[in-house]
């Protein structure tokens, strides 16, 4: 996965309470399990007027111009700013890799549901939990000023603001240790793969009969 060291990117405010998985990518679009071809369909009930379905033309469907993500000014954000509980209900991976292939580095909020979070953190998606008064003022902030940019910066746990304001937040050390070095799961698994082998020839030489063999 892309590692996540130090990242700055326009803000796009999203300013809803118990935002769910099913909002982030709807269920009719969890067929495939590719890791791919999501971003189109991010908030795919809320971005277009009409019922999306797989292998639709997104170009020529109907926007919702009122939607945040459909606006010029948050054209290429790469900050969601959200309300709290982002990312309940179900826990489908699908959500994070929908965010990421829209364009989205990390996601800040007053606080996430716990397998969405971790889902995130596997992925190269950073989840950032910051207080319900900050995380309000950074909605006015974002408001107010067009083009408006935060500053995440992982290795030192803060986000920073224009004005050089920082406020820290909290990532569990060996999930930091895996986004700076972008090591998701199996990436982890396969630093290990000599001690691995070694023990898989160990384990058949000591026991032959797991062989397993044709007639």
């Amino acid at each position: 996965m892309q590692k996540f060291e130090v990242h700055r990117g326009l803000v796009a405010p999203l300013p809803r309470a118990n935002v769910d998985t099913d909002a982030i990518i709807p269920k009719q679009f969890l067929k495939s399990i590719r890791r791919t071809g999501f971003g189109p369909n991010l908030f795919d009930q809320w971005r277009y007027l009409d019922r999306g379905e797989p292998g639709m033309d997104n170009s020529r469907r109907p926007l919702n111009q009122e939607f945040v993500l459909n606006q010029a000014r948050y054209k290429n954000a790469s900050i969601l700013l959200a309300g709290k509980n982002f990312g309940c209900g179900s826990s489908r991976e699908h959500a994070p890799w929908a965010l990421l292939q829209f364009g989205f580095r990390a996601v800040i909020a007053p606080s996430f549901a716990d397998i969405f979070f971790n889902n995130c953190t596997k992925n190269g998606l950073l989840p950032v939990a910051l207080s319900q008064a900050v995380v309000e003022r950074l909605f006015d902030e974002v408001a107010v000023t067009p083009g408006y940019q935060l500053t995440v910066d992982l290795p030192r746990q803060v986000v920073v603001e224009g004005d050089g304001t920082e406020h820290g937040f909290d990532v569990a050390p060996f999930r930091k240790h895996c986004l700076l070095n972008g090591f998701d799961d199996i990436e982890l698994t396969l630093r290990h793969s000599d001690k691995i082998a070694a023990f898989e020839s160990k384990r058949l030489t000591e026991r032959p009969w797991l062989v397993k063999t044709s007639g």
